[in-house]
């Protein structure tokens, strides 16, 4: 297996898109977000000058699904995502499309093509000599995440593991589902601790060290956050200055710095909800 990867500009946020070369055709892994970069994956795989097999998505984001219609276009090939994540893009795929295509004009694509194959947690895929075993997560980075590990003989496995961490940039947690995403980094490190190479979403490849650093991340953000709303569900103007200040100290000269002030409400309201709980 050769593996080959599409990494978008900044303004497709820098997202990962895999195309794992097998000796008679190709397996994608997640299609990025924009129209300009989707063509270039397409041009991508053109250039392999064998089929698609298969496409594989980790969670319901669009820089990761929204390519799938033009890859799937112009030939028949299967989509899987696990139950998860297949709900979640089908309950979300039109507003994301209302709230960016504005925004991104052109750019944003106009169709969503749905995963066609539901997998279970933990399912195995064989295609061509790998085997692609899906693992569902549940609500973390987004309302439905899942990596999938990826083995070829007996080869260690490689895992995909979407935006479960990011690698050197600053992470989205407009979804509001940080305590979730601390539960699942917990996890990942066990799991994956004999995976070769983790192949994330965004950044370059690494390995279960991704975890820990994206926990500390969230831990640092969570407390940030919590901090500057004190209780409120949302952080005012100068709140917001003061945390973007502070996450880009803690993470020095790494993009997508936009993200910080994006999920900062959504934090703040998830920590003033467990507040409740647990008065």
């Amino acid at each position: 297996m050769r593996i080959h990867t599409y990494t978008a500009a900044e303004t497709g946020l820098l997202v990962n898109s895999y195309l794992l070369e097998t000796d008679q055709g190709v397996v994608a892994i997640d299609t990025n977000l924009l129209n300009s970069d989707i063509a270039a994956l397409k041009a991508r795989l053109a250039a392999l000058k064998k089929p698609l097999f298969a496409i594989f998505v980790t969670h319901a984001h669009p820089d990761h699904f929204n390519g799938v219609m033009e890859l799937v276009r112009e030939r028949e090939v299967p989509v899987y995502a696990t139950l998860g994540v297949e709900r979640a893009i089908c309950e979300i795929a039109d507003a994301k499309r209302a709230q960016w295509a504005p925004v991104y004009a052109s750019e944003w694509p106009s169709e969503t093509f749905y995963p066609s194959v539901v997998l279970l947690n933990r399912q195995v895929v064989d295609v061509d000599g790998l085997s692609i075993t899906a693992r569902e997560i549940g609500q973390a980075e987004s309302h439905a995440d899942s990596y999938f590990t990826v083995q070829a003989g007996d080869e260690p496995p490689i895992a995909f593991t979407g935006d479960l961490g990011f690698n050197g940039t600053h992470p989205y947690t407009a979804d509001g589902h940080t305590t979730a995403w601390l539960q699942a980094l917990d996890l990942l490190t066990s799991e994956l601790a004999g995976a070769q190479h983790i192949l994330p979403g965004h950044g370059a490849p690494t390995n279960v060290r991704l975890f820990d650093d994206q926990r500390r991340y969230l831990l640092y953000y969570r407390e940030v956050v919590g901090r500057l709303a004190a209780g409120a569900p949302t952080l005012t103007d100068e709140a917001q200055v003061a945390l973007d200040q502070a996450m880009q100290q803690f993470l020095p000269n790494a993009p997508l710095t936009w993200m910080i002030g994006l999920g900062a409400n959504a934090v703040a309201t998830e920590i003033a909800c467990e507040r409740l709980v647990h008065v």
